[in-house]
């Protein structure tokens, strides 16, 4: 190997490679999945949310789910979850607050600029909930939304667009030919969930429901818990409470879904160690090319040794010792390469995790301990893998023919 340093450099650079993707792939995937955990947690971690679902035209299995989601996809729209359904289920027990949301878009504007931007209704408890908290001014209150009051809170994005430096609160801003007062600008949130929380106008839903949309329905609505260890049984009892409401004797024709975030963070987690084992299987591959050319390496190797494997035999050197001497090598390559990935892989994830947080993004530096286990056990097994065929031919070598090299 150190007779040939630039052979065993280029032998050894094609399992760093495979290394060093990796640990890259494994602390991506825990780089993704504390990215999203960590918006989702910004919403709450002791809430129950239900939102619309579309019916399933088949009562059992995945096509039925399959078919709801496309019906969604194409626009069919589920207007049966009201406020009455938010309030009933707030009565359970476990209930400490709840509220109730629904998204529009609209133009806005003030003093000649204009700005469209998301409506995004809520009921006045939204802030008791919701990680998001007013930076001046004051959030509106039952009694504001009860009465349809033609109040907003803005977000900081928003404020900035229509009244860049100066004050915001107490201004009248005009959405469909309406006037709203100001009341408060929210704290600069950022995108939480591809949704960017400081490009929204607050406004009380029923405000939202009666002027603006002319609906009465919702489409989501958030429950927080009182007890968290009792979070699927008040999910549970959510269900049968609104099912009783929509007059829903059968649970696969449910226009709802009602989920805690136990359930949400559980299936995040699945769809992350799907995607990592994903790339992990494309990464294998670059391992397997890279074995190969161990493999045609060691063969060559064998062959500009004939002599010295003939000598060796002739000299009594059994079967096993052969094929130990050049398992060793062939494995004492990939194990170098295995040591030398996972430096590069550690440098490339850390690079990629301060690439992220300059972009703004809540991305934290992981790796799992499985990465190393699994690193170095791909070399290992990589090594006597593709080590294996060269020794043997080199250990069934005739001495006298091998000796004749000479």
């Amino acid at each position: 190997m150190l007779a040939n340093k630039a052979r065993s450099a280029l032998t050894v650079l094609g399992i760093v490679i495979g290394i060093a993707s990796v640990i890259v792939v494994y602390s991506a995937g825990e780089g993704i999945f504390s990215l999203v955990l960590g918006q989702v947690e910004s919403f709450g971690t002791d809430i129950i949310q239900t939102e619309v679902r579309v019916p399933s035209v088949k009562s059992k299995g995945d096509k039925g789910q399959m078919e709801s989601a496309n019906s969604m996809a194409l626009g069919v729209q589920v207007t049966s979850l009201t406020l009455q359904d938010m309030e009933d289920v707030a009565k359970s027990k476990n209930i400490k607050n709840a509220y109730a949301s629904m998204f529009a878009q609209e133009q806005v504007s003030y003093s000649g600029e204009l700005k469209k931007a998301f409506i995004y209704g809520v009921s006045p408890s939204f802030t008791k909930i919701d990680s998001t908290k007013v930076a001046t001014g004051r959030f509106f209150t039952d009694a504001e939304d009860r009465s349809l009051a033609n109040v907003i809170v803005i977000g900081q994005k928003v404020k900035d667009k229509l009244f860049a430096d100066n004050e915001a609160i107490g201004k009248l801003v005009t959405i469909r030919k309406e006037k709203y007062e100001v009341i408060g600008v929210m704290e600069s949130r950022g995108a939480v969930m591809f949704m960017d929380f400081d490009d929204f106008i607050y406004m009380p839903i029923r405000t939202l429901q009666k002027k603006v949309m002319g609906v009465d329905y919702i489409t989501m609505m958030v429950h927080q818990l009182v007890d968290v260890g009792k979070g699927e049984d008040t999910a549970e009892e959510a269900r049968y409470i609104i099912r009783a409401n929509h007059n829903i004797t059968d649970p696969d024709r449910d226009d709802f879904r009602t989920t805690t975030m136990t359930e949400a963070l559980a299936t995040l987690k699945t769809i992350t160690g799907a995607v990592t084992l994903l790339l992990l299987g494309i990464v294998i591959i670059s391992l397997i090319v890279g074995g190969i050319g161990i493999m045609n390496i060691m063969y060559v190797i064998v062959s500009e040794r004939t002599a010295e494997i003939g000598l060796r035999k002739a000299v009594g050197a059994s079967y096993r010792q052969i094929m130990n001497q050049f398992l060793l090598e062939s494995t004492l390559i990939t194990l170098i390469g295995g040591i030398i990935g996972i430096i590069v892989g550690l440098i490339l994830s850390y690079l990629i995790a301060l690439g992220a947080r300059y972009f703004g993004l809540d991305w934290r530096f992981i790796v799992p301990a499985k990465a190393y286990l699994v690193s170095l056990v791909f070399s290992l097994i990589f090594g006597v893998l593709f080590g294996l065929y060269p020794a043997r031919q080199a250990a069934k070598l005739d001495p006298i023919e091998a000796l004749r090299n000479e």
